[in-house]
Order: C-alpha cells, then structure tokens, then sequence
C-alpha cells in the first residue's frame, strides 16, 4: 500500500524516469546470472549494467560482443529490453492492464499521453491498440522478410531467430545485431543485399517516424492537405535528413549507393551500419554527429532532440531574418512556448554534448572527433561506433551510461521529472534591456 500512495504522489513524468531505471536494473541483475553468458559465469557489473542500459534505451552501443560474449538466454534479456524500452515500460504496463480486462486509470491514461507524446488524453486507450498492432504487425513482416536471407547463412531455426532479433532491433532503432566476427560488424556482410537493406531501413524508418504519424497516415492516407502540421514537418524533415546526406556521403566517400542510403537512414536513429565508420573522412564523421543529434519524430522509437525540434528552431531563424513577430511556417503560426522549449531542449543537449566530449578526451586522451562521434551516439541513442566504446575507462563509458539514459527519457521529461510544476505567478518583473548579436 505504501508502493501505491508514492506512486499517486509521483506525476507521470517522475513516473517515466523511474520505469526505465528499474528496467535497467532488472536487466542488469539477469545479465549477470551465470545463464546469461556463454560459460557460464555471468557477466561483471560494468558490462551487464552497460548492456542493460544500452538496450533498455535502444541505443546499441557495446563493450562485449553481443553474439559471442552472450547467451541464447541473455540475448534474449537484451530483446526484451529492447522491445519494452523501445516501446516505453510505460506503453508495456498499459497494454498489460488492458489486457487483463482491467479499468486504465486516469492517472494511467495521463501517463501514457506524456509517454508518447499525444496531444491530448482522449483515445489513448484506441492509440495504445493501434501501437501494439502496428508495432506486432511491422515487426513480423520485417521478420518474414529477412529469413529467406539468414536462413540461408545460419540455418532455418539460427536464421528465424537472427530473423526475429533483427527486426525487433531494427524497428526499436536499437542498433544491436548477432552478426559477430562472421558479419565483419555489424551488418558490412550484407552491404551488396538489397533486401536486407531495404528491410533493415524500413523499419528503421517505420520506428523512426513516430506512432502519432502512423496513425495520421493510417486515417488520412497521403492527403497532404488533410495531414495534421506535424504530420507534415516530419514527413519533409524525413525526406530531407535522408536524401541530402546520402548524396553528401556518396559524392565524398568511395562507397555505393547502397551503403550511402544506408547510413544516411541509420545515423539519425539506429545504429547499424553496412560500411567500417573508421574510414569516414572528419567531414563525413561531422555530418553523423549533426545527424546523430537531430534524431527521429517525437513519440516514436528514436532519440535526439527530434526533427520537429529541428524545424521550430530554423523556422525561428527565419522569422527573424524575415523580420516577423511570429514564428510562421505553411499558413501556421509555431507558438511562443514551443520555441522556447525547443531552444531548451538544444542548448541541454549541446551542453552535455559538449562537455562529455572534453571530459572523455581528457580523461582517456582520444582525439576529439572520435569523442564527439561516441557522445552523440549515446546522447541521440543511436549505437554507431568507431570501435572506442569498449576502450573507454570505467568513467568514460559511465558518462555514455548516463547520457543514453537521459538521450532516451528527453530533455522535457528529465526537466518536468525534477521540478513541480509552479502556478503562473500574477505579476511580471522589469524587463531588463540586453543587447544580443
């Protein structure tokens, strides 16, 4: 009774934060049972409680092998860390309640909205369906789609669960893969696999874009006009965040087209890659790192500080080149409060980008570009290595431990987590004249 009467006193995004951090400590606690490693003496602390974290924010980053360090037992920990986090525990313990036929609170529901980031409470039970069928039905289908090949290579019953895990990890924007040294890292095995790759990115894609836009999609199909404005933004920032850095990639890199598609669609929320990201020039290494920042949609599988995030802070530039009052965009006005949040979450993220990557140069004296790959890979959960992660000190790979959790929870959710909110205070200070530019 006491668990319960804390619960009611927590809002519900104290509520997120706390769910994922006993997510991470019941998967640190199965990794480290001796089923969980292949010889049987399960794993240290550090690794279990890396991995579980990893996976738990469907990032992807390691310090083991996943295919030859774990089990057939840990990876599957690994996966359902996977699927609850990419999901949200939150999503999960919802579904739960509605599938034992039991009443879905008030306090559920609001938590649930803040969860997915829907614009209002009503219907949340109806998206929540429309979640778990989407998410069932999109992963089977990748799935079915990726035996024939891995059947192939390992075996039909190896081949359906490199099948499964695949696609559960591509659709969540995990990043993790059972390849080992057999798939030359990651999925480089398949650069040339057109099926594999056009799977592997359309799931990617599919977690990427959000709930809420699928939803959209699904009722109002490819009618432009009839698609809600955020509906929209996400599409074109999309299209834009995928085409102009696979042409960049291709014309820079000595690479096929394949692989620059690929890793265009990858670096902004997954974490697989089909090319060694060591022999990227720094130019091309500076494209991932903004790529990697910007993340995915709001309410979907990815990290970042999200496309929609992205748009309101150039459609602010642009206003005030334009010399306008309001933030205008498509016959649309972007509220004040908007900007401001996006503003903030930007500059948290820069800060912690910024000041993670001085402290791991200095601490294990890494160049810094190869830091700052490592921290935007954490920070925007995306899981792309440059092969540093795993030769990090302790310290170092705490702080990526750290970033993961806070890249995967958000910005806005840590900040609501930690304050209360306070009433509008009916009076308004001096405005203090400042001077900027």
């Amino acid at each position: 009774m006491n668990i319960f009467s804390l619960l009611r006193r927590l809002s519900s995004f104290q509520i997120i934060v706390l769910s994922f951090a006993l997510l991470i400590g019941s998967g640190t606690l199965l990794l480290m049972t001796p089923w969980a490693t292949q010889d049987g003496q399960g794993a240290a602390l550090l690794p279990a409680c890396f991995t579980a974290v990893s996976a738990s924010c469907v990032t992807g980053l390691t310090v083991v092998d996943t295919a030859s360090y774990w089990s057939h037992f840990g990876q599957l920990v690994i996966l359902m860390l996977i699927q609850v986090g990419g999901l949200g525990v939150v999503t999960m313990a919802v579904a739960i309640t509605v599938g034992m036929g039991q009443h879905v609170g008030l306090m559920q529901r609001s938590t649930m909205q803040d969860a997915i980031s829907a614009q209002q409470i009503g219907g949340i039970v109806r998206m929540l369906r429309f979640v778990l069928k989407f998410t069932a039905g999109t992963e089977l289908l990748g799935a079915c789609l990726l035996l024939p090949v891995f059947a192939r290579d390992y075996g039909w019953l190896q081949g359906l669960w490199m099948a499964v895990f695949h696609s559960i990890s591509a659709f969540c924007n995990a990043g993790f893969d059972l390849m080992g040294p057999r798939g030359g890292g990651s999925l480089m095995a398949y650069a040339g696999d057109p099926l594999v790759n056009l799977t592997i990115m359309g799931l990617i894609m599919a977690g990427g874009l959000g709930f809420l836009t699928w939803a959209d999609l699904s009722v109002n199909r490819l009618h432009w006009r009839r698609l809600t404005f955020q509906t929209r933004i996400i599409l074109m920032m999309t299209v834009v965040l995928v085409a102009v850095p696979a042409l960049v990639f291709f014309t820079q890199e000595p690479i096929s087209g394949w692989q620059a598609l690929f890793q265009s669609v990858t670096t902004r929320t997954a974490g697989f890659n089909t090319m060694d990201i060591e022999d990227l020039s720094e130019g091309s290494r500076c494209i991932m790192v903004v790529l990697m920042m910007t993340g995915g949609a709001p309410g979907s599988t990815a990290g970042g500080i999200k496309t929609t995030t992205a748009f309101a802070l150039l459609m602010a530039m642009v206003s005030v080149l334009r010399m306008r009052g309001d933030v205008e965009c498509q016959s649309r006005r972007i509220p004040l409060e908007t900007v401001r949040q996006a503003l903030a979450i930007c500059m948290m993220y820069l800060f912690l980008f910024f000041g993670a990557s001085i402290a791991i140069g200095f601490v294990d004296h890494v160049e810094m570009i190869d830091a700052m790959v490592e921290v935007s890979s954490a920070l925007g959960t995306v899981g792309l290595s440059i092969g540093l992660t795993e030769k990090l000190s302790p310290v170092s790979q705490v702080m990526l431990m750290l970033l993961m959790y806070f890249g995967r929870v958000g910005a806005l959710t840590m900040i609501y987590a930690l304050h209360k909110r306070q009433k509008a205070v009916p009076c308004r200070l001096p405005e203090g004249k400042l001077t900027v530019g």
